[in-house]
Protein backbone atom coordinates (compact mmCIF):
# COMPACT_ATOMS: atom_id res chain seq x y z
CA UNK A 1 0.00 0.00 0.00
CA UNK A 2 1.62 3.19 -1.17
CA UNK A 3 0.90 7.15 -0.62
CA UNK A 4 -0.78 7.30 -4.26
CA UNK A 5 -3.78 4.52 -3.26
CA UNK A 6 -4.32 6.56 -0.15
CA UNK A 7 -4.63 9.33 -1.76
CA UNK A 8 -6.80 7.89 -4.65
CA UNK A 9 -9.17 6.41 -1.77
CA UNK A 10 -8.96 9.59 0.03
CA UNK A 11 -10.13 12.00 -3.20
CA UNK A 12 -6.83 14.40 -2.09
CA UNK A 13 -3.87 14.66 -3.73
CA UNK A 14 -0.51 13.16 -2.61
CA UNK A 15 1.12 16.21 -1.00
CA UNK A 16 -1.96 16.58 1.33
CA UNK A 17 -1.73 12.86 2.34
CA UNK A 18 1.80 13.04 3.29
CA UNK A 19 1.11 16.63 5.35
CA UNK A 20 -1.58 14.91 6.82
CA UNK A 21 0.05 11.67 7.97
CA UNK A 22 2.98 13.12 9.30
CA UNK A 23 1.68 15.65 11.36
CA UNK A 24 2.05 19.19 8.99
CA UNK A 25 -0.35 21.91 9.52
CA UNK A 26 -1.71 23.76 6.59
CA UNK A 27 -4.18 20.72 6.82
CA UNK A 28 -7.40 20.95 8.04
CA UNK A 29 -8.06 18.71 10.93
CA UNK A 30 -11.41 17.26 9.39
CA UNK A 31 -9.20 16.33 6.43
CA UNK A 32 -6.05 15.24 8.81
CA UNK A 33 -8.61 12.59 10.08
CA UNK A 34 -10.64 11.76 7.19
CA UNK A 35 -6.75 10.18 5.17
CA UNK A 36 -6.02 8.90 8.85
CA UNK A 37 -9.32 6.74 8.47
CA UNK A 38 -8.69 5.79 5.00
CA UNK A 39 -4.94 5.04 5.64
CA UNK A 40 -5.98 2.99 8.31
CA UNK A 41 -8.43 0.50 6.13
CA UNK A 42 -6.07 0.08 3.55
CA UNK A 43 -3.56 -0.93 6.08
CA UNK A 44 -1.27 1.79 5.63
CA UNK A 45 1.46 2.29 8.40
CA UNK A 46 0.25 5.85 10.05
CA UNK A 47 1.94 5.82 13.11
CA UNK A 48 5.48 4.43 12.55
CA UNK A 49 5.80 6.52 9.51
CA UNK A 50 3.89 9.46 10.09
CA UNK A 51 3.80 9.94 13.86
CA UNK A 52 6.98 8.02 14.40
CA UNK A 53 8.98 10.08 12.16
CA UNK A 54 9.00 13.39 14.23
CA UNK A 55 7.95 11.61 17.82
CA UNK A 56 10.92 8.62 17.60
CA UNK A 57 8.53 5.59 18.40
CA UNK A 58 11.38 3.24 17.51
CA UNK A 59 10.72 2.86 14.32
CA UNK A 60 13.15 0.25 12.91
CA UNK A 61 15.15 0.54 9.79
CA UNK A 62 17.23 -1.85 7.77
CA UNK A 63 20.59 -1.90 6.41
CA UNK A 64 22.00 -4.43 3.68
CA UNK A 65 26.00 -4.41 3.17
CA UNK A 66 27.77 -7.03 1.24
CA UNK A 67 30.53 -7.73 3.37
CA UNK A 68 30.19 -6.68 6.58
CA UNK A 69 33.65 -8.06 7.74
CA UNK A 70 34.79 -5.24 6.04
CA UNK A 71 36.24 -2.54 8.04
CA UNK A 72 34.34 -0.21 6.09
CA UNK A 73 31.21 -1.26 6.23
CA UNK A 74 31.47 -1.75 9.93
CA UNK A 75 32.52 1.45 10.55
CA UNK A 76 29.21 3.01 8.06
CA UNK A 77 26.97 1.05 9.82
CA UNK A 78 28.59 2.14 13.07
CA UNK A 79 27.64 5.95 12.34
CA UNK A 80 24.81 4.81 10.17
CA UNK A 81 23.41 3.62 13.65
CA UNK A 82 24.55 6.29 15.80
CA UNK A 83 22.52 9.11 13.11
CA UNK A 84 18.96 6.82 13.48
CA UNK A 85 19.20 6.57 16.87
CA UNK A 86 19.18 10.51 17.48
CA UNK A 87 16.19 10.23 15.69
CA UNK A 88 14.50 7.38 17.71
CA UNK A 89 15.40 4.85 15.08
CA UNK A 90 16.67 0.82 15.67
CA UNK A 91 18.71 -0.52 12.92
CA UNK A 92 18.29 -3.79 11.74
CA UNK A 93 21.27 -5.25 9.53
CA UNK A 94 21.43 -7.66 6.92
CA UNK A 95 24.75 -9.12 5.46
CA UNK A 96 24.72 -9.90 1.48
CA UNK A 97 28.02 -11.47 1.27
CA UNK A 98 28.22 -9.83 -2.10
CA UNK A 99 25.36 -12.34 -3.77
CA UNK A 100 22.82 -11.05 -6.02
CA UNK A 101 20.33 -13.51 -4.81
CA UNK A 102 20.91 -13.37 -1.10
CA UNK A 103 20.82 -9.28 -1.57
CA UNK A 104 17.27 -10.37 -2.89
CA UNK A 105 16.24 -12.25 -0.38
CA UNK A 106 17.75 -9.62 2.78
CA UNK A 107 15.84 -7.17 0.81
CA UNK A 108 12.43 -9.33 0.75
CA UNK A 109 13.07 -10.09 4.28
CA UNK A 110 13.25 -6.33 5.57
CA UNK A 111 10.53 -5.79 3.52
CA UNK A 112 8.37 -8.71 5.31
CA UNK A 113 9.53 -7.05 8.79
CA UNK A 114 7.74 -4.09 7.95
CA UNK A 115 10.96 -1.76 8.74
CA UNK A 116 9.85 2.13 7.73
CA UNK A 117 13.16 2.47 5.21
CA UNK A 118 16.12 0.46 3.70
CA UNK A 119 19.72 1.41 3.58
CA UNK A 120 21.58 -0.62 0.64
CA UNK A 121 24.99 -1.39 -0.63
CA UNK A 122 24.26 -2.81 -3.84
CA UNK A 123 26.11 -6.08 -4.88
CA UNK A 124 26.14 -5.70 -8.51
CA UNK A 125 25.58 -2.72 -10.71
CA UNK A 126 23.55 -3.88 -12.98
CA UNK A 127 22.02 -7.27 -11.68
CA UNK A 128 20.85 -5.23 -8.16
CA UNK A 129 18.73 -3.32 -10.19
CA UNK A 130 15.71 -5.04 -10.60
CA UNK A 131 15.20 -6.36 -6.13
CA UNK A 132 16.67 -2.86 -5.55
CA UNK A 133 14.14 -1.17 -7.76
CA UNK A 134 11.46 -3.55 -6.14
CA UNK A 135 12.19 -2.16 -2.98
CA UNK A 136 12.05 1.56 -3.37
CA UNK A 137 8.54 0.86 -5.03
CA UNK A 138 7.69 -0.58 -1.56
CA UNK A 139 9.46 1.57 1.34
CA UNK A 140 11.71 4.61 1.45
CA UNK A 141 15.11 3.66 0.19
CA UNK A 142 18.40 5.13 0.42
CA UNK A 143 21.48 3.64 -1.39
CA UNK A 144 24.69 4.06 0.18
CA UNK A 145 28.43 3.87 -1.28
CA UNK A 146 27.75 1.88 -4.80
CA UNK A 147 24.28 2.69 -6.63
CA UNK A 148 22.24 0.41 -9.21
CA UNK A 149 22.86 2.46 -12.48
CA UNK A 150 20.09 3.74 -14.00
CA UNK A 151 17.98 3.83 -11.19
CA UNK A 152 15.87 6.10 -9.64
CA UNK A 153 16.34 6.49 -5.90
CA UNK A 154 18.55 8.19 -3.55
CA UNK A 155 22.00 7.99 -3.43
CA UNK A 156 25.04 9.08 -0.96
CA UNK A 157 28.19 8.27 -1.49
CA UNK A 158 32.30 9.33 -1.46
CA UNK A 159 33.57 11.44 -4.73
CA UNK A 160 36.02 9.24 -6.21
CA UNK A 161 37.04 10.95 -8.70
CA UNK A 162 38.62 13.58 -6.25
CA UNK A 163 40.03 10.66 -4.12
CA UNK A 164 41.49 8.92 -7.13
CA UNK A 165 42.98 12.52 -8.07
CA UNK A 166 44.53 12.80 -4.58
CA UNK A 167 46.11 9.60 -4.50
CA UNK A 168 47.52 9.99 -8.06
CA UNK A 169 48.77 13.47 -7.35
CA UNK A 170 50.24 12.87 -3.98
CA UNK A 171 51.95 9.67 -5.79
CA UNK A 172 53.31 11.62 -8.31
CA UNK A 173 54.52 14.43 -6.11
CA UNK A 174 57.07 11.64 -4.20
CA UNK A 175 58.57 10.67 -7.66
CA UNK A 176 56.85 8.23 -8.94
CA UNK A 177 55.75 7.98 -12.64
CA UNK A 178 54.33 4.30 -12.98
CA UNK A 179 51.88 4.08 -11.63
CA UNK A 180 49.26 0.74 -11.03
CA UNK A 181 45.79 0.51 -9.98
CA UNK A 182 45.26 -2.56 -7.94
CA UNK A 183 41.18 -2.42 -7.49
CA UNK A 184 37.83 -4.00 -7.49
CA UNK A 185 36.29 -4.53 -10.95
CA UNK A 186 33.24 -3.30 -13.01
CA UNK A 187 31.11 -5.06 -10.91
CA UNK A 188 30.07 -2.37 -8.42
CA UNK A 189 29.83 1.36 -9.29
CA UNK A 190 32.86 1.93 -7.02
CA UNK A 191 34.44 -0.23 -8.99
CA UNK A 192 33.79 1.81 -12.26
CA UNK A 193 34.33 5.15 -11.01
CA UNK A 194 37.93 4.53 -9.31
CA UNK A 195 38.97 3.06 -12.72
CA UNK A 196 37.23 5.70 -15.09
CA UNK A 197 38.53 8.04 -12.87
CA UNK A 198 42.44 6.79 -12.61
CA UNK A 199 42.54 6.11 -16.43
CA UNK A 200 41.40 10.32 -17.06
CA UNK A 201 43.65 11.31 -14.54
CA UNK A 202 47.17 8.95 -15.92
CA UNK A 203 45.85 10.69 -19.16
CA UNK A 204 45.48 14.11 -17.62
CA UNK A 205 48.78 14.04 -15.75
CA UNK A 206 50.41 12.64 -19.03
CA UNK A 207 51.69 9.52 -17.04
CA UNK A 208 53.10 6.52 -18.79
CA UNK A 209 50.07 4.25 -19.14
CA UNK A 210 50.29 1.11 -17.32
CA UNK A 211 48.54 -2.52 -17.01
CA UNK A 212 46.03 -2.37 -14.12
CA UNK A 213 45.16 -5.31 -12.30
CA UNK A 214 41.21 -5.62 -10.97
CA UNK A 215 39.33 -8.22 -9.06
CA UNK A 216 37.51 -8.27 -5.52
CA UNK A 217 38.08 -5.85 -2.63
CA UNK A 218 39.34 -8.56 -0.41
CA UNK A 219 42.57 -9.02 1.43
CA UNK A 220 43.57 -12.00 -0.60
CA UNK A 221 42.93 -9.81 -4.07
CA UNK A 222 45.69 -7.74 -2.70
CA UNK A 223 48.25 -10.37 -2.08
CA UNK A 224 47.10 -11.78 -5.81
CA UNK A 225 47.49 -8.78 -7.56
CA UNK A 226 51.07 -8.00 -6.05
CA UNK A 227 52.18 -12.04 -7.27
CA UNK A 228 50.84 -10.55 -10.99
CA UNK A 229 52.47 -7.37 -11.18
CA UNK A 230 55.82 -9.39 -10.28
CA UNK A 231 55.31 -11.62 -12.76
CA UNK A 232 54.90 -9.14 -15.00
CA UNK A 233 58.43 -8.08 -14.55
CA UNK A 234 60.21 -5.04 -12.94
CA UNK A 235 57.76 -3.28 -10.38
CA UNK A 236 55.78 0.26 -10.86
CA UNK A 237 56.85 2.91 -8.93
CA UNK A 238 53.50 2.83 -7.34
CA UNK A 239 50.54 1.19 -6.00
CA UNK A 240 46.59 2.71 -5.59
CA UNK A 241 44.98 0.53 -4.06
CA UNK A 242 41.06 0.42 -4.70
CA UNK A 243 40.07 0.07 -0.93
CA UNK A 244 42.48 -0.12 2.29
CA UNK A 245 41.79 -4.32 3.02
CA UNK A 246 43.69 -4.63 -0.86
CA UNK A 247 46.28 -2.25 -0.24
CA UNK A 248 46.88 -4.06 3.29
CA UNK A 249 47.15 -7.30 0.96
CA UNK A 250 49.39 -5.90 -1.12
CA UNK A 251 52.03 -4.88 1.70
CA UNK A 252 51.95 -8.07 3.24
CA UNK A 253 52.62 -9.97 0.00
CA UNK A 254 55.39 -7.38 -0.53
CA UNK A 255 56.99 -7.59 2.90
CA UNK A 256 56.74 -11.43 2.86
CA UNK A 257 58.76 -11.08 -0.95
CA UNK A 258 61.56 -9.23 0.83
CA UNK A 259 60.37 -6.07 -0.74
CA UNK A 260 60.40 -2.50 1.40
CA UNK A 261 56.77 -0.40 0.98
CA UNK A 262 58.23 2.44 0.63
CA UNK A 263 61.48 1.99 -0.14
CA UNK A 264 61.34 -0.55 -3.26
CA UNK A 265 57.81 0.50 -3.85
CA UNK A 266 54.89 3.79 -2.61
CA UNK A 267 51.38 2.14 -2.13
CA UNK A 268 48.28 4.03 -1.38
CA UNK A 269 44.74 3.27 0.36
CA UNK A 270 41.47 4.30 0.08
CA UNK A 271 38.51 4.34 2.64
CA UNK A 272 40.45 5.83 5.76
CA UNK A 273 39.58 2.53 7.77
CA UNK A 274 41.47 1.36 11.40
CA UNK A 275 43.53 -1.08 8.73
CA UNK A 276 45.47 2.02 7.56
CA UNK A 277 46.64 2.50 11.40
CA UNK A 278 47.38 -0.91 11.91
CA UNK A 279 49.46 -1.44 8.55
CA UNK A 280 53.17 -1.68 8.91
CA UNK A 281 54.04 0.68 7.53
CA UNK A 282 51.02 3.04 8.31
CA UNK A 283 48.90 3.06 5.86
CA UNK A 284 48.64 6.80 3.32
CA UNK A 285 45.02 6.70 2.39
CA UNK A 286 42.06 8.29 1.32
CA UNK A 287 39.88 9.25 4.14
CA UNK A 288 36.34 8.92 3.16
CA UNK A 289 34.37 11.44 5.77
CA UNK A 290 32.05 8.33 7.57
CA UNK A 291 30.19 10.92 9.46
CA UNK A 292 29.30 12.88 6.67
CA UNK A 293 28.80 9.99 4.69
CA UNK A 294 25.76 8.64 7.22
CA UNK A 295 24.61 12.01 8.11
CA UNK A 296 23.59 12.95 4.67
CA UNK A 297 22.45 9.41 4.26
CA UNK A 298 20.30 9.35 7.43
CA UNK A 299 18.72 12.77 6.26
CA UNK A 300 18.19 11.51 3.12
CA UNK A 301 16.09 8.81 4.05
CA UNK A 302 14.28 10.76 6.12
CA UNK A 303 13.31 13.32 3.64
CA UNK A 304 12.13 10.59 1.32
CA UNK A 305 9.98 9.33 4.42
CA UNK A 306 8.44 12.53 5.91
CA UNK A 307 7.71 13.03 1.76
CA UNK A 308 8.08 10.47 -1.12
CA UNK A 309 7.61 13.35 -3.92
CA UNK A 310 10.60 14.94 -3.19
CA UNK A 311 12.93 14.78 -5.78
CA UNK A 312 15.54 12.70 -5.22
CA UNK A 313 18.99 12.75 -3.80
CA UNK A 314 22.24 12.35 -5.49
CA UNK A 315 24.72 13.74 -3.19
CA UNK A 316 28.82 13.02 -2.95
CA UNK A 317 31.01 13.80 0.22
CA UNK A 318 34.15 15.55 -0.35
CA UNK A 319 37.35 12.71 0.98
CA UNK A 320 40.66 13.69 2.25
CA UNK A 321 44.56 12.31 2.31
CA UNK A 322 45.79 11.60 5.08
CA UNK A 323 49.72 10.74 4.42
CA UNK A 324 51.62 7.89 6.49
CA UNK A 325 55.01 5.86 6.33
CA UNK A 326 53.66 3.72 3.01
CA UNK A 327 54.66 6.84 1.04
CA UNK A 328 57.15 8.66 3.39
CA UNK A 329 60.44 7.18 3.70
CA UNK A 330 61.99 8.07 6.62
CA UNK A 331 64.30 11.04 7.26
CA UNK A 332 67.75 10.17 5.66
CA UNK A 333 66.83 6.89 4.24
Amino acid sequence: MTLHDVAAAAGVSIATVSRALNGKERVSGATAEHVARVAEQLGYRVNLIGRGLREGTGATIGVVVPVISNPFYGELVHRLEDHLQRRGFDLVIADSHGDVDRERARLRMLVERRVEGVFVVPSDAELSFDAVADTAQRLPLVQVDRRVLDLDADFVGVDNDHGIGLAVDHLASRGASRIVLVSGNDVTSVGRERRAAFESIVRARSLPVEENVFGEYLLSFGESAVARLRARGPLPDAIVAGDDLVAAGAIAALKRAGLRVPGDILITGFDGTMLADVCEPRLTTVVQPFDELAAEAVEALVRRMDDPETPYALRRVTPTLRVAESTSPPPGA
